[in-house]
C-alpha cells in the first residue's frame, strides 16, 4: 500500500511537471532540459554511495528517505517562483533515486524463494494496474489547480510514507 501510495504522489503530477515549468512559470525548453539534466545527474551521483550506505543501515530507512524525496518533490516544485527553487526541486526530483535499488531488493526478499521472478513481477503489475487510475485522475486535479495536483500527489506520499515508516520492514538486506 504504501509504495501504491508513494507512485500517486509521482504519477499524479509527472505529465505536468513539463507544463507547469514552461507555461506555467514561463521557462524554455533548453531550461527544462538543463533542469531534468540537474536531476538525472542528481541520481547518477547518489546511486554509488547510497549502495555503500544500505550496506549499513537498514533498508527502512533508505527506503523512508526515498519515499521522503518522492512525497516532497510535488510541493517544492509547486513552491518554486524562481529558477533556484527550480533546481532545488529537480535535485529532490533526482534524490528520490536515493534507496530505489534497496526497495527493489526489498520487494524481492520478501517474496517466496521459489517465485521471486514472477511475484515481482505480479506485484509491479498490481501496482502499476492501480497507479494508473491516479494517472488518468490527474488531468481533472489540473484542470482545478496545479496546486491541487502537487497538492494532493505530496499527500497521497506522505501518507504512504506514513504508513512504510509504521508498518515496514526494519532489516539491513542480504539478497
Amino acid at each position: 500500500l504504501s509504495d501504491i501510495l508513494i507512485r500517486f504522489a509521482e504519477q499524479i503530477p509527472y505529465a505536468f511537471v513539463v507544463v507547469y515549468v514552461m507555461n506555467t512559470l514561463n521557462n524554455s525548453p533548453i531550461t527544462f532540459s538543463a533542469l531534468t539534466l540537474i536531476e538525472m545527474l542528481t541520481a547518477m551521483f547518489i546511486y554509488i554511495p547510497v549502495a555503500l550506505l544500505s550496506e549499513k543501515v537498514s533498508s527502512k530507512m533508505i527506503v523512508s528517505i526515498t519515499f521522503f524525496f518522492f512525497a516532497i518533490f510535488p510541493i517544492v516544485l509547486g513552491l518554486s517562483n524562481s529558477i533556484g527553487m527550480l533546481y532545488v526541486a529537480f535535485i529532490i526530483r533526482g534524490l528520490k533515486e536515493f534507496g530505489e535499488p534497496t526497495r527493489k531488493a526489498l520487494i524481492v526478499r520478501l517474496s517466496d524463494p521459489d517465485i521471486k521472478a514472477s511475484a515481482y513481477g505480479t506485484y509491479y503489475l498490481i501496482r502499476d494496474v492501480v497507479v494508473s487510475i491516479a494517472a488518468l485522475s490527474s488531468a481533472f486535479l489540473w484542470n482545478v489547480s496545479p496546486y491541487l495536483n502537487f497538492g494532493l500527489a505530496s499527500l497521497f506520499g506522505f501518507i504512504g510514507l506514513f504508513i512504510f515508516i509504521r508498518f515496514g520492514s526494519d532489516k539491513r538486506l542480504r539478497v
